[in-house]
């Protein structure tokens, strides 16, 4: 099946990510089954594609587009018919390796099986399945319908064939797939998000500076130049027109005792409740809810400006 076939994808699991998937397979015209089975899960999905639609990137409103929505609790009446399905429930790998066998099961064997997994391998949730080579990882960053990232991987019996259709069709949504050469655990951008945590909580618990200031000290930093570029880029221009080996001629030693030096904190419950502790009491009167939508609307238009044309 080539991505021009598919017209139906199936959501499994429709809490945020889900939920967020939802809206924008539906923002590029494809009907949408998604399937659930929590109570109440039909009306919360509905609600947040609401609340997701307008704050959509302008050039996909712009299409003025949107394909039908059907939920159903029966996961193998949600996966007939569909040439891609989004898998999103719950993080344990039992659970997930039985729904990858079932998803499996009830799907044509030309179909995409995608898992949103944040950390287990395709090898562990393809081994039960009849057809491991169609499953693949579309890891996304949060919300997904705004953040263009997906990351995605095969396992041990993933075809070529159906990492080239799934990197073709996230590309088809606007999305910039990263592929994975191979499996680690928290694949790529968790990985690098959890080293700075890390730090983070480290400088925070030796009171080296407030919550609040830790984090500003990101968004108002490294944070607008990261939107732009990595951390190799970023350090290949610290290097000046000797570009990276600029960069280990001036900068080697420095980053030898940083790295010595970094924190190295683990999460037990104790630091758990002084962190939360910290991070409530910087925060206290936002709610989470005005932060989301004040993120996503600047997420919007950071976007906007990425995408438009640099002047001279």
């Amino acid at each position: 099946m080539g991505n021009s076939d598919i017209r139906q994808v199936t959501v499994v699991g429709t809490g945020i990510i889900g939920a967020s998937w939802t809206c924008l397979f539906l923002a590029h015209g494809f009907d949408v089954v998604a399937t659930d089975i929590r109570d109440g899960a039909e009306h919360d999905l509905n609600t947040a594609i609401e609340r997701f639609w307008p704050t959509l990137p302008e050039t996909v409103l712009a299409k003025k587009q949107r394909g039908n929505l059907r939920f159903s609790t029966d996961l193998d009446e949600a996966c007939a018919g569909s040439g891609f399905i989004q898998e999103n429930a719950i993080e344990r790998l039992d659970a997930k390796i039985e729904l990858m066998r079932r998803i499996d099961a009830a799907t044509s064997k030309e179909a995409i099986i995608a898992s949103s997994s944040s950390a287990i391998s395709v090898t562990d949730m393809q081994s039960a399945c009849a057809h491991p080579e169609r499953v693949v990882l579309g890891h996304p960053f949060n919300p997904p319908h705004l953040v263009p990232l997906v990351e995605l991987a095969g396992g041990e019996k993933t075809g070529q064939r159906a990492l080239e259709q799934a990197e073709a069709f996230y590309a088809g949504l606007g999305k910039t797939p990263v592929r994975l050469e191979k499996e680690i655990y928290g694949h790529i951008a968790n990985r690098l998000q959890a080293a700075i945590f890390r730090e983070a909580i480290h400088m925070l618990d030796h009171g080296i500076a407030s919550a609040e200031d830790i984090d500003r000290a990101v968004t108002e930093g490294p944070g607008p130049r990261w939107a732009l570029m990595g951390p190799f880029m970023t350090y290949r221009l610290a290097g000046g027109d000797n570009g990276m080996q600029g960069f280990w001629d001036m900068f080697a030693p420095m980053q030898e005792k940083l790295w010595a030096d970094l924190g190295n904190p683990t999460p037990q419950k104790d630091l758990q409740d002084r962190v939360t502790a910290a991070v409530e009491d910087s925060y206290a009167g936002q709610s989470i809810s005005t932060v989301i939508r004040e993120r996503d609307a600047r997420l919007r238009n950071i976007l906007a400006v990425k995408k438009s044309p640099v002047s001279d």
